[in-house]
């Protein structure tokens, strides 16, 4: 092993050790669903804030936005307004309310919230359709993040795919198992100031080496095409409106996403959510415009034909020294960590407590908890390696579908419409069934279909998505609009 792979070695055991101590650190405050799946409702605002900033990014930003950039140029721009949008909406608009009612009702997870206000019955089937949903997408989501901290070992020690993926995976679940929310925040919190370091650092890196910004606007204007440099991709009027919504759709599907809803749900008091956005969206804005510089000089610098989603990692070799090189895999790592960590913990308290399993146990909740948590990661596991897909589709496709299966419910309920609970399981199956039927059009070949089929495989492989991303969420809202019983208190 060469003196560069020791020293990113040696920084990432480093870091590695951290965050397992994190772990032991907290683990004694678990003693309830609520201080396991929560934190008991006590999450400060700089906790708050940068875990849910690490959570709502991960790998996608530090290698997917970057990559996108790098492959579609300027018009790729047109996805980061959305995104900060859903920043705003979720702790501005649904903050007050997530956390309030968590605090009077005793909420532990996203579908307690969901099925507010329902009679018994209503709450269990909510609840069950809820976790299967979940179960079914955060399989995909945990497979892309492992994917991409198994990406990170290839590249920089030329580990075996499936060594890479099982020393990632080991990591995540030895803290989360040990520290349950409150392990996973706070090392969200330390993961979250990490890839800022590094989205600020790798970026004037590359800048640097291309020439400054005058040396990359001039390297891409002599080798790339007006279509690439242009916000509009040179795209027809009604294609980039359809362009336009669909990446915009990208921040609406933060709406529904309930590893971010219960970090509102999680934090202590008004002040500490007023406080914890302020931050948040600080790192959000500093973070997505380090890697849109990074993908435009990383463009100009190896030029087009690579892989997108590697360039981060190419960058990171050739322009900076190993020692920092180990900072900037630490932090993909970080960006991994920070959304598997958030999302196994959603799922298992979907399947213990959503599905009820853990209520068998009667004071064995936690446990169970944990051991849910260790089959969804095997599972995942096995799907990351079977099953190759980018980071950028299979974390769009889980948050598409997520987002529109209870996006709609969480809007209605916080604006104060209280829908009945089959107004509320049809607009959920609705939203989650359309964005899948819409992603299964997507990989079709539409010259080899008629009718109906045809047009929906044509509309479904529109630049952006906007059919997968955005459309869903009307019938689902229209469903809970004409399904409403009262007005929600």
């Amino acid at each position: 092993m060469s003196q560069e792979s020791l020293i990113v070695l040696a920084t990432l055991i480093a870091y590695k050790l951290l965050l397992v101590g994190v772990g032991v650190w907290v683990s004694k405050r678990n003693q309830t669903e609520s201080d396991f799946f929560i934190a008991g409702q006590g999450l400060g605002p700089w906790v708050a804030g940068l875990s849910y900033a690490a959570s709502t990014s991960s790998a996608w930003v530090l290698l997917g936005f970057s990559g996108f950039v790098y492959l579609n140029g300027f018009s790729a721009l047109w996805m980061v307004p959305g995104i900060w949008a859903g920043y705003v909406a979720i702790w501005l608009w649904f903050g007050r309310r997530l956390r309030s009612e968590t605090a009077e009702q005793g909420h532990v997870t996203t579908a307690d919230f969901l099925a507010g206000g329902q009679s018994a019955g209503g709450k269990r089937l909510i609840g069950a359709v809820a976790a299967a949903m979940i179960l079914f997408c955060f399989i995909f989501y945990i497979a892309a993040q492992f994917g991409a901290a198994a990406q990170a070992f290839e590249t920089q020690f030329a580990l075996p795919r499936v060594e890479s993926v099982l020393v990632g995976a080991g990591v995540v679940l030895i803290y989360s198992l040990l520290g349950g929310f409150w392990a996973v925040s706070v090392t969200d919190m330390l993961q979250g100031a990490l890839m800022l370091l590094v989205a600020l650092l790798l970026p004037i890196a590359a800048l640097i080496a291309a020439g400054g910004p005058s040396g990359v606007m001039a390297t891409l204007q002599a080798n790339e095409n007006a279509a690439w440099l242009s916000l509009t991709g040179d795209m027809p009027a009604m294609v980039l409106i359809g362009f336009i919504v669909g990446v915009w759709g990208v921040g609406l599907g933060a709406l529904g996403q309930p590893q971010l809803i219960t970090r509102l749900m999680a934090v202590k008091d008004e002040a500490a959510r007023k406080r914890g956005f302020q931050i948040a969206i600080i790192w959000a804005i500093a973070v997505f415009a380090g890697m849109t510089v990074l993908g435009l000089s990383g463009r100009a610098l190896v030029g087009a034909g690579s892989n997108g989603e590697a360039v981060f990692y190419q960058v990171a070799r050739d322009y900076l020294p190993p020692i920092v090189g180990g900072l900037v895999i630490a932090a993909v790592l970080s960006a991994v960590m920070s959304t598997v960590d958030s999302i196994l913990l959603v799922a298992a308290s979907a399947v213990s407590r959503d599905l009820g399993v853990a209520r068998r146990f009667r004071g064995q909740e936690v446990t169970v908890s944990r051991i849910v948590m260790v089959a969804i990661a095997l599972i995942a596991v096995w799907m990351t390696l079977a099953l190759p897909s980018t980071i950028f589709a299979r974390v769009l496709f889980a948050w598409a579908a997520l987002g529109a299966a209870f996006g709609p419910v969480i809007v209605m309920r916080v604006v104060g419409v209280q829908s009945g609970h089959l107004a509320v399981l049809a607009a959920m199956i609705i939203g989650f069934g359309l964005t899948v039927f819409f992603n299964a059009m997507g990989a079709l070949d539409a010259s080899t279909l008629s009718g109906p089929g045809a047009v929906a495989a044509q509309w479904a492989q529109l630049p952006g998505d906007p059919f997968e991303r955005v459309f869903p969420w009307v019938p689902a809202l229209l469903i809970l609009w004409f399904g409403r019983v009262r007005a929600a208190v």
